[in-house]
């Protein structure tokens, strides 16, 4: 009898532990507000650093460390208006800023013309 109890707490916390486990497998979600910025018209067609061009009628971003193709949900809080990029280059170099959008990214959620806004940044990292 003993043997059996002793068996079945084993059990329990066995499978507690790997609910546990499985559930710390899970990406975190990151929520941030910053500085963003975008690009200049001038970058048209060149290349990014993840080897991409930059198109500005497509919806990207540089981020100093986020990984190539993370998508980042950015929101406007002043409107409301979000946008999800997609991490290809690297930037901004200014340390106050925290992501340079593309010229649609920033139109969407209308900072375009602002030079630089507050934003807050919601992404998944894994």
């Amino acid at each position: 009898m003993k043997y059996l109890l002793l068996l079945s707490f084993s059990f329990l916390f066995l499978q507690s532990n790997a609910q546990n486990s499985e559930s710390s497998n899970e990406p975190d979600s990151i929520k941030k507000t910053v500085l963003a910025t975008y690009y200049n018209r001038k970058f048209e067609g060149r290349r990014t650093t993840s080897g991409a061009k930059y198109r500005a009628k497509k919806f990207t971003a540089a981020h100093r460390s986020l990984p190539f193709g993370t998508k980042v949900t950015v929101t406007n809080p002043d409107n409301g208006k979000s946008v999800v990029v997609k991490v290809n280059d690297r930037g901004p170099f200014v340390k106050r800023l925290a992501i340079d959008l593309s010229e649609s990214a920033a139109k969407q959620i209308g900072i375009y013309r602002k030079g630089i806004a507050r934003v807050k940044l919601s992404y998944t990292v894994e």
